[in-house]
């Protein structure tokens, strides 16, 4: 099985957070699935680092991620073509590359963001 992470679903494995659900965890855990970790994520991170927002260290990030043998998602132009064609239900920029990326990668992705499934991706809860 192919997952992509949701940003908050990264950040709360990376910090064994209490929000990631246990079938959430086993799935990434699971050595049989490939786990995506986009560059959008990374963006994401950093842009809300900057504006004071989030408060991690993005070469951790990275480090870690690298360190869990997570697959490197980078942005193709076939992901911006899917994101051209998705509707608007909400405005978060970063959510509808990462919907778009799923959607072109064929993956599901692991979120707990309840807006995704308005969207035709397969989606897996990331909550508790």
């Amino acid at each position: 099985m192919r997952l992509l992470l949701d940003t908050h679903a990264l950040l709360w494995w990376l910090a064994d957070a209490p929000q990631l659900g246990i079938e959430a965890r086993e799935a990434i855990a699971d050595p049989a699935n490939d786990i995506l970790v986009s560059v959008v994520s990374l963006w994401e991170i950093a842009v809300k680092v900057r504006i004071r927002k989030l408060e991690v260290n993005v070469a951790s990030v990275i480090k870690a991620i690298e360190r869990d043998g997570f697959l490197r998602l980078p942005i193709e132009d076939a992901h911006l073509q899917t994101l051209m064609s998705l509707p608007v239900h909400h405005r978060d920029p970063f959510d509808h590359l990462l919907i778009a990326q799923a959607v072109t990668e064929g993956a599901i992705l692991m979120t707990s963001d309840r807006r995704a499934p308005l969207h035709a991706v397969q989606t897996q809860s990331a909550l508790a």
